[in-house]
């Protein structure tokens, strides 16, 4: 197996996640709506179950998580794990590397239909070029890599293990 270069270690991803539900409870103060992190499948819902524990200390607001599904490479049927009212909800995507924007951008496609009070959007690790107008609210760590690379980040059992350049 080849030695991987990792960009976060599981004790840094996890103060990295920690900062980033501070800041999303710092938004939230005095909010009383419902907040709902749709995590992006697979690693991004893993995410937002971390981000929704963490934020469950620091907010009154019901948190909840779902997830949305899509081909990240031909993102037309755009799907919810479940069916939700998100009209008048503090809703937040989260997801765990952003290349392009175009996987952030598509999993807006669902909540065309619905009036949230906010829609904000998370991921781990941004990559600092991206072909669409997507910029995360919340971001772990900012990358600058070559178009060639790519970003892994390492989810097993639940749980964020880290991230590399694979």
């Amino acid at each position: 197996m080849a030695e991987r270069n990792y960009l976060l270690n599981r004790e840094a991803a996890e103060q990295k996640l920690h900062r980033m539900a501070l800041e999303l409870a710092e938004q939230l103060a005095g909010h009383k709506s419902l907040v709902v992190l749709i995590g992006i499948r697979n690693s991004g819902t893993v995410i937002a179950e971390k981000i929704a524990t963490l934020l469950r200390k620091y907010v009154a607001n019901e948190v909840k998580v779902i997830s949305v599904t899509m081909d990240k490479s031909h993102p037309t049927d755009v799907t919810l794990s479940e069916s939700i009212d998100l009209n008048h909800t503090h809703v937040v995507i989260t997801d765990d590397v952003t290349n392009s924007g175009k996987t952030l951008l598509y999993a807006l496609k669902p909540l065309l239909s619905y009036y949230p009070k906010s829609i904000q959007t998370l991921v781990l690790v941004e990559r600092m070029h991206k072909q669409f107008p997507v910029n995360p609210d919340y971001v772990g760590l900012s990358v600058a890599t070559t178009l060639q690379d790519h970003i892994q980040v390492e989810v097993v059992n639940g749980e964020v293990l880290g991230a590399y350049i694979a």
